[in-house]
């Protein structure tokens, strides 16, 4: 019998979608392990183990935690990448926790990012020279999620502040995108395999411009145009990742849509936003565990 790890996270209803990936993936005769946490999991001569499990034995591992990431848990799990399946893929998904690399590979495939600059403290004019360029730009930690570290930048008085912060704590790359003319809302568009699973919005709260609910942000009902899902599929395809949560945000100023950020772990929707109308977890479920018996199928 094929054997699925998981480690999936509990809060928010992740026990509920959880049992049912495992209750579906039983009745396609694929044994699901669950609570493979790569944060615990070691290494030596027998291959990678966690919670007595030889990782490298298994036929596929689906790592579904977002909130729990450690530097730890992304190295085993790219290591354990180069000898089994893993969903998402390991490759693709270490692409897309670099916003400077994912938006590279997007804009060179044609698909509309914000404008992005990455450089070094040892060049400062060439960040000063941006902030004239664009008149308002959007710090990011080039690996961050949820929102965490970004700054908007506004003028050069605001640069001036932000820049001694950034020497005292010797970051290697600044990482800064133009800031996008917008409605302080985005689609979040959820693709599994190639599909079109879901949609909704986010809105940022009263005294924030981010719509990271991390920040402040609230989950907001919206049905996307054929536009919309057709630009995050093709951006989902571009990255290689089989699950994604494209962030979507419409460029007031050039009048188009555009990519700002490829999501890896895209959350399920709560209990409570299923009571608000976000109906999409269990065609969800459905169809990663399709991926995953298709995945395990190519490694017997």
């Amino acid at each position: 019998m094929r054997r699925a790890g998981i480690w999936m996270y509990a809060n928010g209803g992740g026990d509920v979608v959880q049992q049912k990936l495992v209750d579906r993936l039983r009745e396609r005769e694929i044994e699901p392990i669950t609570g493979l946490d790569l944060r615990f999991a070691y290494g030596d001569n027998a291959g990678i183990l966690c919670n007595g499990i030889d990782m490298c034995e298994l036929d596929v591992f689906f790592s579904y935690n977002a909130g729990e990431q450690t530097v730890a848990q992304l190295y085993m799990y790219e290591t354990l990448g180069s000898y089994i399946p893993t969903v998402n893929n390991s490759q693709a998904f270490m692409l897309t926790e670099d916003k400077f690399r994912t938006n590279m590979i997007l804009s060179q495939a044609g698909v509309k990012t914000s404008d992005f600059f990455i450089g070094h403290r040892e060049k400062p004019e060439m960040i000063y020279a941006k902030m004239d360029e664009w008149g308002k730009m959007v710090f990011k930690p080039i690996d961050g999620w949820g929102g965490a570290g970004m700054a908007l930048l506004e003028n050069r008085a605001s640069l001036d502040m932000l820049m001694p912060f950034l020497n005292q704590i010797d970051m290697r790359h600044i990482y800064l995108e133009r800031f996008i003319k917008n409605d302080f809302t985005d689609y979040r568009i959820d693709i599994v395999d190639g599909e079109y699973i879901g949609c909704y919005g986010r809105k940022a709260g009263n005294r924030d411009w981010r719509t990271n609910i991390t920040s402040g942000g609230s989950v907001i009902l919206r049905e996307p145009d054929d536009e919309i899902v057709a630009l995050a599929i093709h951006a989902a395809s571009v990255v290689g990742l089989e699950i994604a949560g494209v962030d979507i945000i419409y460029d007031i100023e050039h009048e188009e849509y555009v990519v700002l950020e490829i999501n890896g772990l895209p959350a399920f929707a709560t209990p409570e936003q299923e009571t608000m109308g976000l109906d999409f977890n269990d065609k969800k479920i459905d169809k990663i565990v399709a991926l995953i018996d298709r995945i395990s199928n190519k490694n017997q």
